[in-house]
């Protein structure tokens, strides 16, 4: 298998996730957008290790249960705020300010 076009993938998909975070505000658009770059990552770990070794797809488990981690963790805050204040948008996100 070619690296190029893993890695051509592999960063559209990182570019369009960081645009996502930068110029959205609805807070589980974001949250997806974070999600597609953990994969974007996943996708890198794995084109490298089949020129590298193994070590790559190891790296995979452990940003896989990170994402799986953060996925829960974050879903729950998201639904307690929208709870609280009927509303996603990042403009009421005021709540967790200290």
């Amino acid at each position: 298998m070619l690296l190029g076009p893993a890695l051509a993938i592999s960063a559209v998909l990182f570019t369009l996730g960081v645009a996502g975070v930068l110029l959205r505000r609805n807070v589980i658009v974001i949250f997806i957008c974070v999600e597609l770059m953990l994969n974007a990552v996943n996708l890198t770990f794995v084109a490298l290790s089949q020129h590298l070794g193994v070590g790559g797809q190891v790296f995979v488990f452990f940003v896989m249960a990170v994402a799986a981690a953060e996925a829960a963790v974050g879903l729950a805050i998201i639904l307690a705020v929208y709870r609280h204040q009927r509303s996603v948008d990042l403009q009421n996100m005021r709540l967790l300010k200290g």
